[in-house]
């Protein structure tokens, strides 16, 4: 009588997990100047692994395709770094502090700071995907992400501010999470800082004074 036998489980060592963190780190850091200098479409795969001092096979076996590597190198730049864009967004010190801070007006000062700097880091990039998404479907999936990754951790923020009574009278979660993602939208940032020359100490400043108003009604 035939058994079935069960297959037997893939069995990965630290070591070897450590070293595959290590191969993509490795690689994300290889790939974002790239990005950079000749954008999505003018960057290949084989540029990246030659840079980051791997076969190609590597980047696809470490990432699957040049979009899903695109984006982690988006997220290493929002996070500050690729090792802390491993962290659970909760964990990464800038939004820990704003999760312990209990003054509502201080919290929202601790997130119109984080601004600036994921706009400085994370900008051009973030131009990339957005001008390339009109001609690749692909691209335009990425920055659809993106732009939903954002909105859930602004409704993360708006959900934490009303849990604790913060938000002005009759302003819903799903209208504070609206004006924070407005508020703080690439868009916006470049009319002010890129356009008409602001400073970034002027955008967080703003920034900071426009979601108090809005979110807490001071």
């Amino acid at each position: 009588m035939r058994q079935d036998v069960k297959p037997r489980r893939r069995y990965e060592s630290p070591h070897r997990r450590e070293q595959a963190a290590g191969t993509r780190r490795k690689i994300v850091a290889a790939a974002r100047p790239l990005f950079l200098k000749r954008g999505y479409a003018g960057t290949t795969m084989a540029a990246i692994a030659r840079d980051a001092g791997v076969v190609v096979e590597t980047v696809y076996r470490s990432f699957g395709s040049k979009v899903a590597l695109f984006g982690a190198v988006i997220e290493a730049a929002l996070a500050g770094g690729v090792e802390r864009a491993e962290l659970p967004v909760e964990e990464r010190p800038a939004i820990a502090a704003i999760i312990a801070e209990t003054d509502p007006a201080r919290q929202v000062a601790l997130y119109a700071a984080t601004q600036p700097g994921i706009h400085r880091r994370a900008g051009p990039l973030l131009r990339a995907v957005r001008d390339a998404a009109a001609l690749d479907p692909d691209v335009a999936r990425v920055w659809r992400q993106l732009e939903a990754q954002r909105y859930a951790g602004q409704g993360r923020l708006a959900g934490l501010l009303a849990t604790r009574g913060a938000l002005r009278e009759g302003l819903s979660v799903e209208t504070a999470t609206d004006l924070i993602w407005t508020h703080t939208a690439l868009a916006v940032h470049d009319l002010f800082v890129v356009e008409r020359g602001w400073s970034s100490d002027r955008y967080e400043t703003w920034l900071a004074n426009a979601l108090t108003r809005e979110l807490l009604g001071r």
